[in-house]
């Protein structure tokens, strides 16, 4: 139990605040629910069958060589993952007469990433305990709705936007490339030091973050109509 509040409980916090963050017209707490159900079930299943494909049709990355773990993070990691998570917002949360304003795509983006996260994070913790639950409190776990704050932000465009296609994958492409960058610092640490650029990679995405959030929050067609 233990284990798995502590697993759980970032993943609580993200969603609380950016419920907290969609002041003008929140969606449904069922909505949310089964996005966040399909973060954690479809979304991992998908990136299961992904990543079984890669293990078993693709040559493995070299463990010291920077260009293999700079396409194992961006290329492999960050795609199959994020790939995972878009497919559910595009196809089930987009299409919805819920999804009614630009900010709604940052907020189901979010609950859809957050059910991924917690899944993987309990695996995480199960297997290394509590040290780092509190360490994936505050990398992986804000790195998570960092990327889904950058994807949603651009799928809230895409919405209500003439070019769908093009705005929908340039949130997909900028989740991957902050996910990738977050990752490939990660993954080459046995060069003193270059782990550092992990938390750089991961500031500027919260900073950019933000920014997104609250320009979603000025442009909500229900301003007005709240005031």
């Amino acid at each position: 139990m233990t284990i798995l509040i502590a697993s759980l409980a970032p993943v609580i916090i993200v969603i609380v605040y950016i419920y907290i963050k969609d002041k003008f017209e929140k969606e449904s707490k069922m909505a949310l629910l089964k996005n966040f159900l399909l973060g954690a079930i479809v979304s991992i299943l998908i990136s299961f069958a992904l990543y079984t494909l890669y293990d078993n049709y693709l040559p493995q990355s070299d463990e010291y060589s920077v260009l293999d773990q700079f396409i194992k993070a961006f290329f492999v990691v960050a795609l199959i993952e994020e790939f995972s998570k878009y497919i559910i917002v595009r196809y089930y949360s987009q299409p919805k007469k819920s999804f009614n304003e630009p900010f709604d795509g940052i907020i189901y983006a979010v609950m859809v990433s957050m059910g991924f996260a917690a899944v993987e994070n309990i695996f995480y913790v199960m297997e290394s305990g509590l040290t780092t639950a509190f360490l994936r409190a505050f990398t992986a776990i804000p790195a998570h709705a960092t990327f889904a704050v950058i994807m949603g932000y651009f799928m809230g465009k895409a919405k209500f936007s003439n070019k769908k296609a093009y705005w929908n994958l340039i949130g997909l492409g900028g989740a991957i490339l902050f996910h990738g960058a977050y990752d490939f610092f990660i993954f080459i640490n046995f060069i003193p030091g270059i782990a550092i650029g992990a938390f750089v990679s991961l500031f500027i995405g919260l900073v950019l973050a933000k920014k997104a959030i609250k320009i979603h929050q000025q442009n909500s067609f229900f301003i007005n109509s709240s005031n």
